[in-house]
């Protein structure tokens, strides 16, 4: 803002102290308009003041012409203004000038003292100008008429433009408030709608590495049982055909199972990604500022929502059937559990079911006929698990078939783990197996 309270334009469009093009126009305007007028009054000052006329004249044209600056120095005007009040002259300069300095942001006291310098002006000269008047008039007025037309004509000189100019300012200064609050505002929702799609980007993310993890889960075991049941199959076709029949059976039901699987999990993401849908086109694109906060903890809230995964997952309860499926596919797995068995939380079990499923089907790809021993233990405050196989014998031909590893099945079991809270380790044993452990907290 400038000192009279105008509004700073995005970008300067004024030359020297205007910022609006148009604002020097209005003050050139009444700097000369102001200018002519003391022109003229500067006549009878210089007839009064026996000086040649010219002077008169020039002295008008300085003074008046001092309005120009009047947005830069306003001060200077209204003093300029009390100088040539005696003169009587600058009458549209002193209105101008007590509004532009009201306007403006100095200090209420130096307004206030300005103000009161040319109310005190005015009073006197007016007092003069009328004494005189009357005097040379022969007109008799009362004791309190004087004083009181004085007083009255110098308020209505001084108190209109005053007021006007105090009132234009302070309303200048609301609305310049109002614009810098709107502008922090934008700014903040801003930030936020930001940071929300970044939360939100983090969180399609997470679910993208979710869902990849899951989809590894579901799909490397149960085809990894098939390719093997498959060279099985190969390898016993004319030999045994019952148990070649036997393993075809299997072959169907993994097959089967792997199929209804991912049929429920891509159902889940298709059903929540058609409501995430309709819930994005329901937000108006007004209320998206509004909405961010939400915006940004919803995302979070699904994010962590989805990292559970669908409600109905694997459980413990399906372990015994977990390897009774690795051992029909030629595997030799001893089982044993420890501690009292208990109901966990369905990421807790879930968890454990996918480390162990994982770890025969690592079993299955690296060390086929490999004998593995799967171990489970219900402690107080945790449940452990952990995967062992012992070195695979020499390459057998039911075991011949190569499965392809893509790398992520360790890590995904260790991101799992990770989640929860729980510590995973990974490596070969001394005896040139391979042993996988899980430690995950029961709540």
């Amino acid at each position: 803002m400038t000192t009279t309270g105008e509004d700073h334009a995005p970008a300067r469009g004024g030359p020297w102290w205007w910022d609006r093009r148009r604002g020097a126009v209005l003050d050139v305007s009444l700097g000369a308009v102001s200018a002519l007028e003391c022109a003229a009054e500067g006549v009878p000052f210089a007839r009064d003041a026996g000086v040649p006329l010219a002077v008169g004249v020039v002295f008008g044209l300085l003074a008046g012409s001092v309005l120009v600056v009047r947005r830069k120095w306003p001060i200077a005007v209204v003093l300029v203004t009390i100088a040539v009040t005696p003169a009587e002259m600058g009458v549209l300069m002193g209105v101008v000038g007590l509004y532009t300095l009201a306007a403006s942001e100095l200090p209420r006291r130096i307004i206030g003292s300005l103000a009161g310098m040319s109310l005190l002006g005015n009073l006197v000269v007016t007092f003069v100008r009328l004494g005189q008047d009357s005097t040379q008039k022969a007109l008799q007025f009362g004791d309190w008429l004087l004083p009181f037309a004085s007083v009255t004509m110098s308020l209505g000189a001084t108190a209109p433009p005053l007021l006007l100019g105090l009132y234009v300012g302070q309303r200048r200064r609301l609305m310049e408030s109002l614009r810098e609050r709107a502008d922090s505002l934008e700014r903040e929702l801003q930030l936020l709608a930001e940071r929300a799609e970044e939360r939100a980007e983090w969180a399609r993310s997470e679910e993208r590495t979710r869902i990849a993890r899951e989809m590894h889960d579901v799909v490397a075991h149960r085809v990894s049982l098939m390719v093997v049941h498959a060279a099985a199959l190969q390898a016993v076709a004319r030999k045994d055909p019952e148990k070649a029949v036997r393993n075809a059976a299997l072959v169907g039901d993994m097959g089967r199972q792997a199929l209804t699987e991912l049929r429920e999990m891509l159902g889940v993401l298709r059903s929540g990604g058609e409501g995430a849908r309709a819930e994005r086109a329901a937000v108006p694109l007004a209320a998206v500022g509004v909405a961010a906060a939400a915006a940004a903890s919803r995302a979070v809230e699904d994010g962590e929502a989805s990292s559970e995964g669908p409600s109905e997952g694997p459980s413990l309860s399906e372990l015994d059937e977990l390897v009774g499926q690795s051992a029909a596919a030629g595997m030799v797995v001893d089982l044993s559990v420890e501690g009292e068995e208990r109901p966990y939380a369905a990421e807790v079990e879930s968890t454990a079911f996918r480390v162990v499923q994982e770890a025969l089907t690592n079993v299955h790809k690296h060390a086929a006929g490999a004998k593995t021993y799967v171990r489970l233990a219900h402690r107080v405050s945790e449940i452990a698990m952990q995967v062992e196989n012992e070195p695979p014998p020499e390459v057998s031909a039911e075991s011949s078939a190569r499965l392809p590893s893509g790398g992520n099945g360790l890590v995904g079991m260790k991101e799992r783990v990770s989640a929860l809270g729980g510590v995973f380790v990974s490596g070969p044993t001394d005896a040139g197996g391979f042993r996988v452990s899980a430690v995950i907290p029961a709540s």
